[in-house]
Parts: structure tokens; sequence; C-alpha cells
């Protein structure tokens, strides 16, 4: 039977599993949950653009994480359509091709699937400013066109998503091969490591003195890998909960790394690599510590409250804060530090083109996957654990609990 791990739409369950999940997180897929493991069909192609692609292997990403534990704001709501089949971070193989897809994708032939639905995937022409710029994970018609609303493949009713054995669909504008000395456990990278060159490509020209880089997981690692193979020299600070994310750090690149503390400590430690010995850190009569000096570029992987607020205190007069984790609604953080040292506080989200060194812009997915391709066995070894669906469960579990289970990036092993 052909299954699915769907979210469905209840205002109630979405507000039980907000109030209870940050105090226990297994709630979300409870039977209290907005997902379920249900019987699901293989969508219509839209039409002949598109292709049919079985699911092979899905990642479990932050904001599925963030979909699930009810936890996100409520900012995206209206640009999804529920029920949606969960699943963003996609390989498989293709089952179906449409009379108008290019002749270089064929049936049988291993695909990552970038998920961003844009106007060329909706059939809208003329594209919107953002898609005709080349920024078309930003597009404004995502409510729009053939398909029904979402942002991406695995937040829209019509496509389908990766965590289902029932098949999804895809737009051929969608569709990048797989090549064939690149596994599959690597392969599943392409998309988060698309997020992370996203983020950083812009240092490469811009050559920062230093970073500091808050939270290891999957998208933090994948940004310092990235930063390295693109070929950034400044030395990276990187901040590391668990002892497995700061060995991984290390090895794709950290300069330093460094485990969160109490405050004081915690922002001793940090400007110690900097400054040495020497007083930056003053405390006011109430709140966090003030920073004199501070680092070039802050980029905050976690985007909590906690971590924004340390991030604009960190940073340097005149640096940049770049926020590469999904933020909430965030509670409170102190502006003052971003009005009195000319920050620039920038978002990063998914992917688009990239100016490379040599001058050429390459589309990121494509970037990645050849960075993927040429350092796998490095790259690969985020992928922690890989799950049968049926067992989706577990993979929620270990995703939820980084630190007891020592777990990177979680995988299903979908057919």
């Amino acid at each position: 039977m052909q299954k699915a791990v769907t979210y469905n739409k209840s205002v109630l369950k979405w507000l039980i599993v907000r109030l209870i999940s940050p105090h226990w997180r297994d709630i979300a897929y409870s039977k209290f949950s907005c997902i379920k493991y249900e019987p699901a069909n293989s969508p219509p192609l839209p039409n002949n653009q598109w292709v049919r692609v079985l699911p092979k292997l899905s990642g479990i990403c932050g904001s599925d994480i963030s979909t699930i534990t009810c936890k996100g704001s409520p900012y995206f709501s209206p640009l999804i359509s529920t029920p949606f089949v969960l699943g963003h971070e996609v390989t498989g193989v293709i089952t179906e091709v449409g009379l108008e897809v290019p002749s270089n994708l064929k049936s049988g032939m291993r695909v990552v699937i970038e998920p961003a639905l844009s106007c060329v995937v909706r059939g809208i022409t003329p594209p919107c400013p953002q898609c005709a710029n080349g920024n078309y994970a930003n597009c404004e018609n995502v409510i729009s066109g053939k398909i029904k609303a979402g942002i991406q493949t695995g937040y829209c009713t019509s496509t389908g998503g990766g965590w289902s054995n029932a098949s999804l669909v895809a737009h051929h504008s969608q569709i990048y091969p797989i090549p064939d000395n690149l596994e599959e456990t690597a392969a599943v990278l392409a998309e988060p490591l698309a997020c992370a060159i996203h983020s950083v490509a812009p240092l490469i020209s811009q050559k920062p003195k230093n970073i500091l880089l808050i939270g290891c997981g999957t998208v933090g690692l994948l940004c310092i890998a990235a930063y390295r193979l693109l070929g950034g020299s400044a030395p990276i600070f990187a901040v590391a909960k668990y002892s497995h994310q700061a060995e991984l750090a290390q090895n794709l690149g950290a300069t330093k790394v460094i485990k969160p503390a109490d405050t004081l400590d915690f922002y001793k430690s940090l400007l110690q690599e900097l400054y040495g010995n020497e007083n930056r850190i003053y405390k006011p009569e109430i709140g966090k510590p003030v920073v004199l000096g501070g680092f070039d570029v802050v980029m905050d992987c976690i985007a909590s409250d906690d971590s924004i607020d340390d991030s604009v205190r960190l940073a340097s007069p005149n640096g940049k804060v770049i926020l590469v984790g999904m933020p909430s609604i965030p509670r409170g953080i102190d502006w003052t530090p971003i009005w009195y040292k000319n920050l620039s506080v920038r978002g990063t989200y998914a992917y688009g083109y990239e100016e490379l060194q040599n001058g050429i812009r390459k589309k990121t997915i494509q970037i990645a996957i050849d960075l993927l391709t040429e350092h796998q066995e490095k790259l690969k070894a985020l992928v922690s654990r890989i799950y049968p669906l049926d067992d989706y469960k577990k993979a929620l579990y270990d995703a939820f609990h980084p630190g007891k289970t020592k777990s990177i990036k979680i995988a299903l092993k979908v057919s």
C-alpha cells in the first residue's frame, strides 16, 4: 500500500502541540499531532512539462521539525496548501515523463529535486520580478498558477513530497540528474547544501576578517563546509553545543570550536580569540553584557531568541549578522546594538543563482551537486542515520534529540 507522512491542518491540534512540544517534543508525532501516516495517492501531472518521481531518500529539515512541532511563525500559513506530504530534501527516480519535457530527462534516471515552486513551475508568464532576476525561491506568485499554493515541494497539496512511497510530481526545471559516481547518501544533502552555499557565497568576495558561526546542526556545518570549499579563508569560530558537532565542525574547516556556557563566560571565551585578555565586555544594570568590538560577520544558524540577541551583541561595529536559521517570533532581543553599531542584518533563504569567483553565474543547486560529487566522503559524514519510512517516528525522535542520539542529518529511506 502506498503511504505518506502528511500534515493536516487543525487549529486545535496546532495549539496543543505548540503549547506542549517545548516541554515534551514527542507529542509532535502522537495522536494529538497534525501529522498522520496514512494511505496516499500519487498526484497527477499538472501538464506535459512535468515528470513523476518515485522518492528514494528524503531528509528531515529544521523547517520540517518547526512545522511538526508547531513552533514556527504563522507567517507561511496563507502561502501553503493542506493537506500536504512532507519532505522537500529529496532524491528519487523518474518514472514518468511529460511530452514537453527536455529529452535529457528520462525514466529510470536518478535525480535531485529543487523544491522551489516558482513562476516557471507554475506556468506563469511573464515571471514576477524576483523570478526574472533569478531569485525564484522568493517568487511572488506562490499562491497562483497551475498548482495550489505552496512555497516548496513538501508544502503543497498538488506536488506530493518526499516522505511518501507514492510518487511526487515536479516541473522539469526542478529536476537535476545525480552523477553516476555520487552516492544517494551524499546526494540527499544537495538541497540543504544549496541553502548553505547561498548563505556564504557573498562572503567569498567580501573577504571578512573573521566569522562567528553560532549553531552546528546540519545547516551550520554545511555553511562551514561550503565557505571552505568555495575558497573562503577567514578564520571561523564555531559554537557547537555537542561534542559530535564540534568534531565535525573541525573536520569541515572551523578554526576553533567553542562550547556555549553561561552568558558571561561564553562571551569571554569567544572574545578572547580576538583580543586575548583585553577586556571588551561591560555589564549593564540589567540584561546581557555589552561588547565593544566583536566579529566581522556573525552567522546565526539557530535563530532562537537567545542566539539572535547574542549575534547582534557579538558583531563588530559596521559588521554583518546573517540569519541562516529559521526564526519564528523572537522575544527579548535588544535592538540597540543594531542601531548603535550600524549593523547590517540580513536573512538568507533557500537558493537561486550565485556569482562564482571566475565570473560564472550558476544555479546554487548545481554548485551543491558538483561539490558533493567532488567531496562526498567528507560531506556524507553528516548523514547520521537512515530509517525506513515506516519508522518515521524513530527518525523524528533522533532529529528532535540530536544531543541524546548524537545525530546531525536524519533521512528516510522511502523506496
